[in-house]
């Protein structure tokens, strides 16, 4: 595999970080460089552990930093050419159409309110993250996260106990609900836009959602029950009468049908229409739909009453922190991802080696497994077309002859993207909105102690159930 091949349409650029570094062979890279975005993910996991107020400060300056300790010995050794090209189809390509879309699923779901003087009981909680998890697929997880975090914080706003309620939204909602079609987790999408079909993806991805979506709900039924038990008494008195839950702002739900709308245009009409940006080609129908997902999140801040913004505690810090933050990431990304698609040519070969039999046919259980830990460090989208690319790269050979194979790499893709904080973009919006509420959530490793404790067991048992007769050990 030769990453001189050129680089994907920007249709493709939607979603997360499929860096593609110019006329860089990916075979020729080292490791190290892939340092600085180590650099950056290491920073994520231990500035806020071990310096908080320094990195709430400086986030931006840090990241900044690492982004240029890639480039200047990129532009030193491939030249400034090369490094203008990665930089523009890091920005361009990907970066700005990614932001453009979680900025107006966020500005359109930051303008609907869910109203209602709820108590958070575990029965109330396991109700919204069951409805999270069902709307994730229809609106994406993004969209359905922006949507119910806040009413789910309100509703424990009085709890001492309430990081868990955090951290299983997460799970659920950012994650696993997105795993029933190809509008609900950026993998899927791509998938869908390399010719998946759609209803493939709603009867194949059916059972493995719906189990791992009960599983974890009654976990947190059961977890939820023994902190609520634990809360002092005078913490669970609210002096106001329940009341039914309303909602203000509905016109934003045909705001973010209008969303659907214009990401389903860009998939499915191809006029053939491109501008070339120092080597990107920015199709028409990706510059339109950006346009329209613009001009819908300006509706909304036009259209939406102040009162209803200001009911959600609205804010514009938690996208400027996935902004910046992923801004470094896209670009730094690029020499990992290369690596990775030079396959048995590159420097991680024994990755590759790994998902491989002797025959030559994939092994599912560690599509499963590699595509699925991957997901969880280099964002679930880009590893999503890496191990689609591996194992066949056409849609039509892995519905019809490897369907095992395709469904291992949409369910580690979009299942595992709930292991860290960076695997799934919505997952870090949740988090900075919570501590903007003032929840103390866990550190980057601290995140992953929850995760590994209680989706691993769960993803092994699944591995069991889908992948028994191919475990590859």
């Amino acid at each position: 595999m030769n990453a001189l091949r050129p680089c994907l349409l920007p249709i493709l650029a939607l979603l997360p970080g499929l860096a593609c570094a110019a006329d860089v062979d990916g075979a020729t890279l080292s490791l190290g460089w892939a340092l600085p975005f180590a650099g950056i993910l290491l920073s994520i996991a231990l500035f806020p552990l071990f310096a908080p107020s320094l990195w709430h400060h400086h986030f931006g300056k840090i990241v900044g930093l690492w982004t240029l300790a890639f480039l200047v010995p990129f532009a030193a050794v491939f030249g400034g050419q090369a490094s203008a090209a990665l930089v523009v189809h890091a920005l361009v390509g990907e970066y700005i159409p990614f932001i453009v879309l979680l900025f107006a699923l966020y500005t359109i779901s930051g303008g609907i309110l869910v109203w209602g003087n709820l108590h958070g009981s575990a029965k109330l909680n396991t109700g919204l993250l069951a409805i999270g998890t069902l709307l994730a697929s229809v609106m994406g997880t993004t969209g359905a996260a922006m949507l119910l975090i806040r009413p789910l914080l309100r509703a424990n706003d009085n709890r001492k106990h309430r990081v868990h309620v955090v951290v299983f939204f997460i799970f659920l909602v950012a994650n696993v609900g997105g795993g029933l079609t190809p509008l609900g987790d950026p993998p899927l999408f791509l998938g869908f836009l390399k010719g998946v079909d759609f209803l493939w993806t709603l009867e194949h991805m059916a059972l493995p959602v719906a189990l791992l979506a009960l599983a974890l709900l009654a976990l947190f039924y059961v977890v939820d029950g023994y902190f609520y038990r634990r809360e002092d008494e005078w913490t669970l008195r609210d002096p106001s009468p329940d009341s039914p839950l309303r909602l203000y702002g509905k016109g934003n739900f045909l705001l973010l049908g209008g969303v659907i709308g214009a990401v389903l245009m860009s998939g499915l009409w191809k006029p053939q229409i491109g501008f070339d940006v120092l080597g990107t080609q920015v199709q028409l129908q990706n510059l339109l739909r950006d346009l329209l997902l613009l001009a819908l999140a300006l509706l909304s801040l036009a259209l939406t009453p102040k009162q209803v913004r200001a009911g959600n505690e609205f804010a514009w810090d938690p996208i400027l922190e996935v902004g910046k933050l992923f801004a470094g990431i896209f670009i730094t990304i690029a020499p990992a991802i290369a690596i990775l698609r030079a396959g048995h040519e590159g420097h991680l070969a024994a990755l590759v080696g790994w998902v491989t039999g002797a025959d030559g046919a994939p092994v599912n259980n560690l599509y499963f497994w590699m595509s699925g830990l991957l997901s969880s460090v280099l964002d679930n989208a880009p590893t999503y077309l890496v191990f689609f690319n591996l194992a066949a790269g056409d849609a039509q050979v892995l519905m019809e002859r490897l369907p095992q194979t395709l469904l291992a790499i949409s369910m580690g893709s979009v299942f595992m993207g709930a292991v860290t904080y960076i695997g799934n973009a919505p997952n870090f919006m949740v988090k900075a909105i919570a501590e903007q509420r003032g929840v103390p959530m866990p550190s980057f490793f601290g995140y992953m102690l929850w995760s590994g404790a209680i989706l691993m067991p769960l993803f092994a048992l699944l591995s069991l159930v889908f992948f028994i007769g191919d475990l590859g050990f």
